[in-house]
């Protein structure tokens, strides 16, 4: 076995490790809510996560972009105020930013 066909079967034990520790992760999750009493104040905090995971998710990633990264989710809000559209809201966003970089801001 070379050092090329090692490293593949490296990183393909990696990504299994790391699915089955995504499954482990939620199959845990499950259990536990399980035995939970689900409250009025859990179902909010619960309904607030995905939001919650997403802003933690993406401002890092504007604060390091700067100018054009600010001016792109800014638009990705409006154009989600306006139009109610994921799809297009990304599309403009990642588009406003490209054009931006491209011009070299």
């Amino acid at each position: 076995m070379g050092a090329s066909e090692a490293a593949e079967y490296g990183a393909l034990a990696a990504i299994l490790a790391m699915a089955l520790a995504t499954h482990c992760i939620r199959f845990a999750g499950y259990a536990l809510m399980a035995r939970v009493p689900v409250t009025p104040r859990l179902q909010r905090m619960l309904d607030a996560l995905p939001g919650s995971v997403v802003a933690a998710t993406v401002l890092p990633i504007v604060v390091r972009g700067g100018g054009p990264a600010m001016l792109g989710i800014a638009i990705v809000l409006a154009v989600m105020i306006w139009r109610r559209n994921e799809f297009l809201a990304v599309l403009t966003g990642v588009g406003t930013v490209a054009l931006m970089r491209a011009a070299g801001w």
